[in-house]
């Protein structure tokens, strides 16, 4: 090997660890150019995974085994600098509530916020990706990768093996707003009764920035069913939800507190609202 090819082929024995993935785009800006890629591709030493996409081998590792998602998505994060994260059902996930979740027997999806690369569509996995913008909060990343928001302190120094994932609290919104198209009430149901160790703080800072009337009315529903501690904490009236009635449900009914159509038994005893009736 040439003196040259061994200071091309450094960057990427140095920046790309085995498994992970790298697109053309950071490829080059390393100096690899097309030529080195084809021939790194020939000698075995990157794995083209799409036009435009290369996976640095892993002969440790069975690039199909369960979970081999989350290198690519700590690629996305660690290795190319996209800002993404982890997000909705699958944040709920890694932060123990899957054992609340329906999933069946298929695999779930894993849902993806931020600034996902149009080459992600070309993948042969890409369709277990839900891919969706920062809209639902204006682009702020609140509640992202443990923010402190009371100490508005920034998140710590990450391993290049720790995903950026959405807090509880964020990731809960992010799910509300996939009803009820994409999740189900059963299973947001499940995961609110195990949330009994919210941040009111962090709460009220989502609810203010959430763009969807549809989730925050969502929320107050499930919050009211389960009574939480937290919720005593929060008051409905000091969020912006909408004006009208919102039909969500065929066959629901409409809740009187928050004119939304549900599934009837999260209207038949729900309990009082302390924060919002006063002392």
């Amino acid at each position: 090997m040439t003196q040259q090819r061994k200071e091309r082929l450094k960057p990427l024995l140095d920046d790309l660890p085995p498994g992970y993935v790298a697109d053309a785009a950071w490829l080059t800006a390393r100096g690899i150019n097309r030529k080195s890629i084809l021939q790194y591709g020939q000698r075995g030493w990157l794995e083209k995974l799409a036009r435009g996409v290369y996976r640095r081998p892993d002969t440790h590792r069975d690039a199909g085994a369960r979970g081999d998602w989350r290198r690519l998505v700590l690629s996305l994060q660690r290795i190319m600098d996209y800002d993404v994260h982890v997000g909705g059902r699958t944040a709920l996930s890694l932060h123990g509530f899957d054992h609340y979740l329906n999933l069946g027997a298929e695999t779930p999806p894993v849902y993806l916020y931020g600034d996902v690369p149009s080459w992600l569509a070309r993948l042969p996995n890409a369709s277990r990706f839900e891919t969706r913008t920062l809209s639902l909060f204006s682009g702020s990343k609140t509640g992202v990768d443990g923010v402190d928001i009371e100490k508005q302190s920034s998140p710590p120094q990450r391993q290049l093996n720790d995903l950026v994932v959405s807090t509880p609290e964020r990731a809960m919104l992010e799910m509300l707003n996939e009803l009820p198209a994409n999740e189900s009430f059963h299973n947001v149901d499940a995961i609110f009764e195990g949330l009994a160790n919210l941040r009111p703080r962090l709460l009220e800072a989502l609810l203010k920035e959430c763009r969807s009337v549809k989730a925050k009315r969502l929320f107050f529903v499930f919050a009211d069913q389960h009574d939480h501690a937290w919720r005593q904490h929060l008051n409905s009236e000091d969020f912006d939800l909408g004006s009208g009635p919102r039909a969500l449900v065929d066959g629901g009914r409409l809740h009187p507190r928050y004119d939304i159509t549900v599934p009837p038994e999260l209207i038949d005893g729900t309990p009082n609202d302390k924060s919002d009736d006063g002392p």
